[in-house]
């Protein structure tokens, strides 16, 4: 549905070039809800502007719906935006206008006719939950009804893809958790495409099937959300499961075990123990909802170097749990936890712990 390729946006000031978006290539496939998450100037935010060419990127390609963005004209172009709607992070509500009349000015934009306009908007704040509150101003309602006015008003030309920018940055908890569950129940109900940036982990959690970690105006990790929480190495997995600090005692073995569905219920660190006559210590772990999947990690220390547990490391493994051994060494040549994520910016490991010439996207307070 959405497909990015070497796109490339620079800013120039004061006799300086910043690349907000650095030769990103992105996929997002029809009916998925993509997240793009990273820190304030990672290039998100620009990048989500490049879908519908509010910003026009130097280089690249931008193709939705089948459709080449930048071959199009003038009036192609404002033809094709009409099948793309935008959620703003702070609603950009115009006061002077009612909730439905907000609604309304996108139709009448279009010159949509004013009784088909008028059944539109009704359709439209009973789809949001809001058709109470139908002549009350902006200044009348709460932040996250705003936000329903502007999800409201991103779907009035029916578009097949909707941008979210930060929809949810401004809302307290409770809010956003209403937010969310209303894009995951409109993209099930009508179909849409979601691309949204966010700086929250929750947000990817509670709604994404797919994500990317952008970085100084590159994509440094990206796929289905499911599969980079079950890579060895990945940020977005470290971000979503904090665990304490891994320090690597001489003569032990600390290993990271991700597991999902099926293997979340088995007791698999009991079953080690009895198997191998071994104390296991637990040093931390969380088990998460995510999408219609329980996964979790759990963070294990094993008597012994990487080398003699390499039974103990195998039965896991065949057990259809991902392992990440920290330390200088693993079994049978497999990369160790530095190695494993050295193409993805360098990080090292000492001790367990990651290092990064950059700090590691590794929790939301990070991202904050």
């Amino acid at each position: 549905m959405i497909q990015i390729e070497k796109l490339r946006k620079v800013y120039r000031a004061r006799g300086r070039a910043v690349a907000a978006v650095d030769g990103v290539d992105l996929e997002v496939r029809e009916g998925e809800i993509f997240g793009v998450l990273g820190r304030s100037g990672a290039g998100k935010s620009t990048l989500l502007r490049c879908v519908n060419l509010l910003e026009r990127p130097d280089t690249g390609r931008v193709v939705v719906d089948g459709q080449d963005l930048l071959s199009l004209s003038g009036g192609e172009l404002r033809r094709a935006r009409q099948g793309i709607g935008m959620i703003h992070q702070h609603f950009g509500l115009l006061g002077s206008r009612t909730v439905a009349g907000n609604v309304a000015f996108p139709l009448e934009v279009m010159g949509v006719p004013r009784a088909e306009r008028a059944q539109r908007v009704a359709e439209l704040l009973e789809l949001v939950g809001l058709s109470e509150h139908a002549k009350a101003y902006p200044a009348q309602i709460s932040g996250g009804q705003k936000q329903r006015v502007g999800i409201a008003r991103a779907l009035a030309g029916r578009p097949k893809v909707l941008l979210s920018d930060e929809a949810t940055s401004a809302l307290d908890p409770e809010t956003t958790a209403s937010i969310l569950e209303l894009l995951r129940d409109l993209n099930r109900r009508l179909g849409l495409t979601v691309l949204l940036i966010t700086h929250e982990m929750d947000v990817v959690k509670r709604i994404c099937d797919s994500a990317a970690i952008m970085r100084d105006g590159r994509v440094v990790e990206s796929g289905k959300v499911r599969d980079l929480l079950l890579r060895p190495g990945s940020e977005l997995a470290r971000g979503l499961f904090p665990l304490p600090e891994a320090t690597v005692r001489p003569g032990t073995t600390v290993v990271d075990v991700t597991f999902e569905g099926d293997s979340a219920d088995r007791p698999f660190v009991s079953t080690l123990a009895r198997t191998y006559s071994i104390d296991v210590n637990i040093l931390g772990g969380a088990v998460e909802e995510i999408g219609d999947a329980r996964i979790g990690r759990l963070r294990i220390e094993l008597p012994g170097d990487p080398q003699i547990n390499a039974a103990q490391l195998a039965h896991l493994r065949e057990a259809g749990l991902t392992v990440e051994v920290h330390g200088e060494a693993a079994h049978d040549g497999e990369a160790a936890v530095q190695d494993e994520t050295a193409a993805d910016g360098g990080t090292a490991v000492d001790g367990g712990t990651a290092v990064r010439g950059e700090d590691p996207l590794a929790t939301e307070e990070a991202l904050s």
